[in-house]
């Protein structure tokens, strides 16, 4: 089992990973940008601002060295946002060796290129297939550190390194799952946010359960139709990195994306919705990746369609919704 993590990313979810990686027996040197967030989570053991009240054990150590998080480490695990992924870890480019296992926390697609975060870590680490592995399900951070059971997805190429990872999570409240579809973990991971900012919309506009229920079974087809496209198999979407994360994300009032959605629907603006809202929503600019996904594998995606006109194009939520309802009606399936 690796026994020292350098994990990049002092967000929630990092954070809240430190804590299970340390209670598996970890080392954590918990890399963070801002030198006052680093320095009160080493004096007072807690993040205040994304966790407060969650005190992490004495195993993590925040720096905001990526060099002296880096040194010496089994696994380095990356949390940052999907958006910014790339030009941090060409920055870091020399900090790794040719051993180095990377595990990506991220949800989100690369605008502009519509690369998944296991493909970016790839093209700016060289790290091959059985060095990248991906962790992915219903996870919300608030919940991990009050040390609730959860469940989630290794998922790698490489068995023997999805089992590596495996056990340098695996506590008595956080259950991890391997996985050989890398890219059906990362697309349901991606997608979700999309669904779950269409769910916060109609839960903003107080459309009701059956909306809701309507919304998250068709994002679950979608997202199954984008996925066996790209070569992924079609039970991933069913396991806890597809349903199990999607239900979680756009049914707790702890999901950002979710809440950000109920911003919209509740009739701010999205720059009203931004300014309400400390974390980042992957959706918000995943949205427009995906889309561009589905259009080159040639996959309908009228969900995350109607979040970009939402959130992109200008598009009134009333107008969008309708707009979804009237569309011609078909067999159920995945078509």
């Amino acid at each position: 089992m690796a026994r020292r993590v350098a994990l990049h990313g002092a967000g929630s979810w990092g954070t809240a990973f430190s804590l299970i990686l340390a209670d598996a027996g970890c080392e954590v040197a918990l890399w963070g940008r801002r030198p006052e967030l680093v320095d009160a989570i080493n004096v007072t053991g807690v993040n205040h601002e994304y966790l407060p009240g969650a005190r992490l054990p004495g195993a993590v150590r925040a720096t905001t060295d990526p060099g002296e998080a880096a040194r010496g480490a089994d696994l380095v695990v990356l949390a940052v946002s999907a958006q910014h992924a790339r030009p941090l870890l060409e920055e870091w480019r020399g900090l790794w060796t040719p051993e180095t296992v990377f595990v990506s926390l991220m949800k989100g697609v690369e605008l502009g290129t519509g690369k998944l975060m296991s493909e970016v870590i790839a093209e700016t680490t060289g790290a091959g297939p059985a060095r990248i592995a991906v962790l992915s399900g219903p996870n919300l951070a608030r919940e991990v550190v009050e040390r609730r059971p959860a469940a989630s997805v290794v998922a790698c190429a490489d068995e023997d390194t999805a089992r590596l990872v495996q056990a340098a999570c695996h506590t008595t409240y956080f259950r991890p799952y391997t996985n050989g579809d890398v890219v059906g973990c990362e697309l349901g991971g991606a997608v979700k946010n999309v669904v779950a900012l269409a769910v916060g919309v109609t839960d903003g506009m107080g459309l009701g359960d059956n909306a809701k229920a309507a919304l998250i079974t068709r994002g679950l087809a979608e997202a199954t139709r984008l996925g066996v496209a790209m070569g992924a198999d079609a039970l991933t979407f069913a396991g806890l990195a597809g349903m199990g994360d999607l239900v979680t994300t756009c049914s707790s009032p702890l999901s950002r994306n979710h809440t950000f959605g109920c911003h919209l629907g509740a009739g701010l603006t999205v720059a009203e919705a931004r300014g309400r809202t400390t974390q980042t929503a992957e959706g918000v600019a995943s949205c427009r990746a995906v889309d561009a996904l589905g259009a080159r594998h040639a996959v309908d995606l009228p969900v995350t369609r109607a979040v970009v006109d939402i959130v992109h194009g200008g598009r009134g939520p009333g107008e969008v919704v309708g707009a979804l309802m009237a569309r011609a009606p078909r067999p159920e399936g995945l078509a």
